[in-house]
């Protein structure tokens, strides 16, 4: 789809876009209900600059931006605000109130304000359609390997390291804390990673989660990265996830969190030097 945009775009001597939604409309509509989100916004314009896309239009999704009829979402937003001559949507594509938008629309409105629409079909790995939904059902299951199939990419974490309470650092493993700016994580646990600084892949292991042991409150992402002694705050940093160690767990004391550490570091180094 991506590949189709920017082909056609350079054909036209366009700009090519991609438009998302922030919120989502399942975070707005039932915030308790949506689902963990495999990227965030930042995630979404890296890997989309990486591909040669040109611009990310971010849509506020609010509540009048729901109430918008599907008429004025061709019409008000993609052909008078945008300027629309080339679109691609995926086939499962609804818009406006009510979701009575879908590509039939697309195409009579195209012929009526000139401009050219085409689906994409789903795309499938043996039996199954890629999702999101499929994505995290594999992370789940710890099949890093059929996630990393279905995205076309490590599922990866990134962000910017912040302060944390330094308790690793007093017991020989410092971490980076980068905070999760998402309501959950889709997994949590202990992982061994693959972590990239500045161009630089190093090896490493994560925890993500609360910290139950020092009675944490937010969700976060803990990365020990193998000897390595650089200064990473206020850096962004990209975890790729390789192999799920344990589950999180509350210690009776920090002293046995420490030896747990020790495990998975080791249980780290073992799945990440002989894959």
């Amino acid at each position: 789809m991506l590949s189709q945009v920017v082909e056609k775009a350079k054909e036209l001597g366009l700009p090519s876009t991609v438009m998302v939604f922030e919120p989502q409309p399942e975070e707005l509509f039932t915030p308790e209900q949506a689902p963990a989100r495999l990227s965030l916004l930042r995630d979404k314009y890296t890997q989309l600059k990486a591909l040669g896309v040109d611009r990310l239009l971010c849509v506020t999704f609010d509540r009048q931006f729901a109430a918008l009829s599907a008429t004025d979402f061709i019409e008000g937003l993609l052909v008078d605000k945008l300027g629309i001559k080339f679109l691609v949507v995926g086939d499962d594509f609804r818009f406006g109130t009510g979701r009575v938008g879908d590509f039939t629309m697309l195409l009579k409105e195209g012929e009526k304000c000139q401009f050219d629409v085409v689906s994409t079909q789903s795309f499938r790995l043996e039996d199954c359609r890629i999702s999101s939904t499929a994505v995290r059902d594999a992370l789940s299951d710890n099949d890093f390997d059929l996630a990393e199939q279905m995205l076309g990419r490590p599922f990866t974490i990134a962000g910017k390291v912040l302060h944390g309470d330094k308790r690793g650092r007093t017991i020989g493993f410092p971490t980076a804390n980068v905070l999760l700016k998402r309501c959950k994580a889709p997994i949590n646990g202990v992982f061994a990673v693959t972590v990239t600084v500045a161009d630089k892949r190093f090896s490493g292991v994560a925890n993500i989660g609360h910290r139950p042991t020092v009675n944490g409150q937010r969700s976060q992402l803990e990365v020990h990265i193998f000897d390595f002694n650089d200064d990473l705050y206020g850096q962004f940093i990209s975890v790729a996830l390789v192999s799920k160690i344990r589950q999180e767990m509350k210690f009776d004391s920090f002293e046995l969190l420490h030896q747990q550490i020790q495990k998975d570091a080791l249980a780290a180094k073992t799945l990440l030097y002989t894959k």
